[in-house]
């Protein structure tokens, strides 16, 4: 752990170019603040009618963008993806609708969202992750705005589109850029990045992947040029035909009840895996549904699945497409594990974005004050995310406390603990302690608490911390 608890705002934002040193300031404070107090409107979050005033001033500004708020978290995020000493990093890539259609004043700026009436933007997120599952940080955010699109338009003339959905996985990751020989970045997406396009666009960069397939595709079997490669089969019908070359146990955990289905419990089960060597024809450019080379891929499908799931569950099954060679069965658990991280990640920092930072709620009447404020949210979602992984961690757990937040803070959460001050609290003892403050009660059934507990203590100590700490003379907290 590092600054980042800390100093938040000037590690992350502390290097923005917004055309006047005096407007970057602002931003660290404005982070800082949010970072503080995530949850709730901004004048929740700020508490005082001068922090708010300087909030609307800076967003308001035109120096002030998406993209110039970022650039420093963004440049954070790349250096420790480079610094980590992993040979691996996990890119996982997703999106998720940001949906203001409450926000009248914009309607003629915004997209259409799935939903019937709904408009906002569409938030592609691109979050670095260890094999370990640690969040380094967002390496990319794009806020796209859909454009509807006329019934009836010839197929040529979407491939060229440039406001296409489709062309955001290649964005996000083109954003990243190249890395130097001996660090592998493993592109992670969904079913939604599942296009012919996104993986030739993988290997003409010679970038790594681990892709949901989401296509029965025709496929030729093997690599290599002769009577096998020549056999063509559909992809996901060669895969489940393959036997098992292995096993595992694996812990399901329970899922809440969505709209389309009801709550679905918890399960320790066992998987099995398969792989195989196939290669990708292209689409004829007459039904291509992207803009990709006419080449074949050569690639490994992986099957994992569930043989034999409770009686009434759905059976867990994923086909897995990478270009990383997959030559054992320790190789294709591997790019299991690999691909595993991308849904916690992903649901976790959406969650941390929308139900965290209230990102869809600022009443902001432009596009302008909008963006950059979607930008801060995001990092301190961010944050949260951070928060719930060290808790976890074996890696941070056992570090002095002091090393990632002032003593001063270790000293004031024990003595309300435990009624002495503990100097030597490590950091998994400082953040049960936070999230007992956040409602947590620690028991042995309860299992390590999540970031929305974890912030509902953060958001308590930093408000005894203010509390306790007069404001300097002439500062805004003061008027």
């Amino acid at each position: 752990m590092d600054a980042t608890l800390t100093n938040f705002g000037q590690t992350h934002f502390g290097q923005a170019d917004l055309g006047d040193a005096r407007r970057t300031k602002r931003l660290v404070r404005v982070a800082d603040r949010l970072a503080a107090h995530p949850a709730g409107s901004l004048p929740d979050k700020m508490q005082s009618p001068a922090e708010l005033s300087a909030l609307y001033h800076l967003v308001n500004n035109e120096q002030v963008t998406h993209a110039s708020v970022m650039q420093t978290h963004f440049h954070r995020t790349r250096s420790a993806m480079l610094d980590h000493p992993s040979p691996v990093i996990l890119l996982a890539h997703d999106d998720t609708d940001l949906n203001l259609t409450s926000k009248r004043s914009l309607a003629g700026v915004l997209g259409p969202l799935g939903g019937k009436n709904q408009r906002g933007y569409l938030c592609h997120n691109s979050i670095a992750l260890t094999p370990a599952g640690e969040p380094l940080g967002l390496a990319n955010q794009i806020l796209h705005l859909n454009k509807r699109r006329r019934k009836k338009t010839a197929r040529a003339v979407l491939r060229q589109c440039p406001h296409r959905q489709s062309r955001l996985w290649m964005r996000g990751r083109e954003a990243v850029g190249d890395f130097p020989a001996g660090k592998r970045v493993v592109d992670l997406v969904d079913r939604g990045g599942d296009t012919f396009e996104f993986l030739d666009y993988e290997h003409a960069h010679d970038y790594s992947y681990v892709a949901r397939a989401k296509s029965n595709r025709t496929a030729l079997v093997g690599h290599q040029e002769g009577c096998e490669a020549n056999r063509k089969v559909k992809l996901f019908d060669h895969l489940r035909c393959l036997p098992e070359t292995g096993r595992r146990p694996q812990s399901v955990p329970p899922q809440a009840a969505k709209a389309a289905e009801g709550a679905r419990p918890g399960r320790d089960t066992e998987l099995a895996v398969a792989w195989a060597a196939v290669t990708l024809l292209p689409p004829a450019p007459s039904r291509a549904r992207g803009e990709h080379r006419q080449v074949p891929l050569r690639l490994w499908a992986v099957r994992v699945w569930e043989p034999g799931p409770p009686q009434g569950a759905e059976p867990l099954e994923w086909l897995l497409l990478t270009d990383v060679a997959v030559e054992a069965v320790a190789d294709a658990w591997e790019r299991v594990d690999w691909y595993e991280w991308r849904w916690p990640a992903m649901e976790e920092f959406h969650k941390g974005q929308k139900t965290g930072c209230h990102v869809e709620g600022p009443q902001f009447t432009t596009k302008q004050a909008m963006e950059p404020m979607i930008g801060v949210l995001s990092v301190v979602a961010w944050l949260l995310m951070y928060l719930r992984w060290a808790v976890r961690a074996e890696a941070t757990a056992s570090e002095p406390a002091a090393t990632a937040v002032p003593l001063g803070w270790v000293l004031l959460l024990s003595r309300w603990r435990t009624g002495a001050e503990r100097p030597d609290w490590t950091v998994r003892e400082f953040l049960l302690a936070l999230a007992r403050l956040g409602g947590h009660q620690n028991r042995k059934g309860d299992g390590l608490p999540g970031w929305q507990t974890l912030w509902k203590g953060w958001t308590k100590l930093h408000a005894a911390i203010r509390l306790a700490t007069p404001p300097p003379p002439g500062s805004c907290a003061q008027r």
